[in-house]
């Protein structure tokens, strides 16, 4: 008779833990899925429209400051933008969120639980990119300084790719971040459904190696490294979208070791990203032309991502600077509008595009962090605001459509 108590007891344990962990999945809105060329959500068809906010740690671990990200993300759900790109990665310097080679600031941690809570709490899922290309806040350049710091002789910041100890100090960064348990909520990060999904690297570059093996390599690497530790979550590259040697697509001078197609099918990436910036790439600053290159270069990148990667494709940046001479906010509304249109229809019709992060949002108050890219709710024009929450309205009737439609046609 023990043994069957005992056995009931398991049993009952084993229902409670169950019925726990679909309770806090429910609580978090369900990690969203890449099924085929789609994002889903507890089953039903999942569009991001979304926003990049970069700097949402770094605010977040000043206390005096938390309130701007309680705001920007507010007033984002309130618009029915759904999604944040952001940063989990601050490396060396005195506020970073890692020091030195696994040494962390709580501080800035806590700054990043901070953030996932607030997120949670205004219904917006979270991308977290893992390190930078570039030398701001630390990026491939501080962890080849660290190695060479170590007395590894290295030559070129690339060999962050490459370079066994640096990929070392890497992969410890991406366990401390996923096996983080959230001081707010108590939930590791992977197993926190807030998170959509991870990012390698935002917008690897390794133009020492335009042959793109050392890039691929690295990508293969550490997505089998991110899987081993977490199973819940999807995991992108961060790639811009530049193809490799054999592609005429890529705009003049921007091959970059990167290949948009081998890259995105190693075993792990769940879906491809593009980031477009036609203010930058092109030597032309007349508007339509850039409006042009723009159509053409989602155009080809939605192509292939429905034909040859069968993948979701998010659109994981895009924007036009007020610093460009002659600016008008209807230059940045036609863009926003194009690329938006551009997602709807693929979306509409069955294809891959599920969803578009303009760059970037900002709340009021922060002017000295504006890179000429960033829209303030509170301030931004109300042609802006509409562009905006129209196409977060029709993606929302679009998911609940085909919603519906799904259950229909279970029903019969």
């Amino acid at each position: 008779m023990r043994r069957h108590h005992g056995a009931l007891a398991a049993l009952l344990v084993l229902m409670c833990v169950a019925h726990g962990g679909r309770g806090a999945e429910a609580r978090g809105g369900g990690f969203v899925r890449a099924q085929g060329t789609r994002f889903v959500l507890n089953g039903n068809p999942y569009y991001a429209n979304g926003f990049n906010a970069y700097w949402l740690m770094t605010m977040a671990a000043d206390p005096a400051q938390r309130g701007k990200v309680t705001s920007a993300l507010t007033q984002a759900a309130a618009r029915g933008l759904t999604v944040a790109r952001t940063w989990a990665f601050s490396d060396g310097g005195s506020n970073a969120l890692q020091y030195s080679p696994g040494n962390y600031n709580e501080n800035t941690f806590k700054g990043l639980d901070f953030v996932l809570s607030e997120a949670r709490k205004a219904g917006v899922k979270v991308i977290l990119s893992l390190v930078n290309n570039y030398d701001t806040f630390g990026g491939k350049k501080q962890y080849v300084d660290w190695a060479r710091g170590q007395g590894q002789a290295i030559g070129s910041d690339d060999e962050f790719f490459t370079n066994a100890v640096v990929k070392g100090f890497y992969k410890n960064h991406i366990k401390t971040v996923l096996t983080r348990v959230n001081t707010v909520s108590g939930v590791a990060y992977k197993d926190d459904p807030t998170i959509l999904s991870w990012e390698l690297m935002n917008e690897p570059r390794c133009q020492s190696d335009l042959s793109g093996r050392s890039i691929q390599s690295w990508i293969a690497e550490m997505a089998a490294h991110v899987k081993s530790i977490d199973g819940n979550h999807m995991l992108e590259a961060g790639l811009e979208g530049f193809y490799g040697t054999s592609s005429s697509v890529n705009p003049a001078g921007h091959l970059v070791g990167t290949d948009f197609i081998a890259n995105n099918q190693v075993p792990g990436i769940d879906f491809a990203t593009v980031h477009s910036y036609p203010d930058q790439w092109l030597s032309s600053s007349d508007d339509r032309a850039q409006l042009s290159f723009l159509a053409r270069w989602l155009d080809a990148h939605i192509a292939d991502a429905q034909r040859t990667l069968r993948k979701p494709l998010l659109i994981a940046e895009f924007g036009k600077s007020q610093r460009d001479p002659g600016f008008t906010s209807a230059q940045r509304d036609a863009q926003f509008g194009l690329v938006y249109a551009k997602i709807y229809q693929s979306a509409r019709t069955g294809g891959p595009a599920v969803g578009g992060l303009f760059w970037q949002l900002m709340a009021d108050g922060m002017d000295s962090y504006g890179d000429g890219y960033e829209v303030i709710l509170a301030e931004a024009p109300p042609s802006t605001i509409a562009v905006i929450t129209t196409q977060s309205r029709k993606l929302k009737l679009l998911g609940k459509a085909l919603a519906r439609g799904a259950t229909s046609n279970g029903g019969n």
